[in-house]
């Protein structure tokens, strides 16, 4: 086991410091996608990659606006953190138990990333699945979630004459 680290990070930040390094190289390379890029996926490639690292890079893609990466990376959020907590995977089960733990952290993270992935998916062109998604999401909270939004662009209202 490695020692810990000396190196200041945020209090709930817990990444190997490689993978510190390659993501705050990413943020230093910000302005060059191509070199940020390698730096998340430099990241990404680290043994028993920690789930704040599939965070970063999830949020450095949606807001590259990379709509294939931020989808699979999002996902893997999803994923990760429903195994983690035993979640079950079907919608009407899940609702309830999300709903007791909306104030969680986890939770937030996990409704958060399943936003990101419905967004992506629009972008994609995989309207009907972003749709449900949003709907999902607006159930537990629709500005919170960013749930509004994404069915303010997967719905327009009519435009006046």
């Amino acid at each position: 086991m490695a020692p810990p680290s000396t190196r200041p990070t945020p209090s709930w930040y817990e990444v190997s410091d490689a993978s510190q390094e390659f993501l705050e190289a990413a943020v230093h390379s910000w302005d060059d996608t191509s070199m940020s890029s390698r730096h998340i996926q430099q990241a990404l490639a680290q043994p028993n990659v920690e789930l704040e690292v599939l965070i970063s890079a999830y949020r450095y893609y949606f807001y590259k606006g990379d709509a294939p990466m931020t989808l699979q990376i999002s996902l893997a959020v999803v994923e990760r953190i429903r195994q983690a907590e035993q979640w079950p995977t079907d919608w009407e089960t899940l609702k309830p138990i999300l709903e007791a733990r909306l104030n969680d952290p986890t939770v937030r993270l996990y409704l958060n990333a399943y936003g990101a992935s419905g967004l992506a998916l629009a972008r994609l062109g995989s309207l009907d699945c972003a749709q449900t998604i949003a709907e999902q999401v607006k159930q537990l909270g629709a500005k919170e979630f960013g749930a509004d939004v994404l069915l303010t662009v997967l719905n327009p209202p009519p435009e006046e004459d």
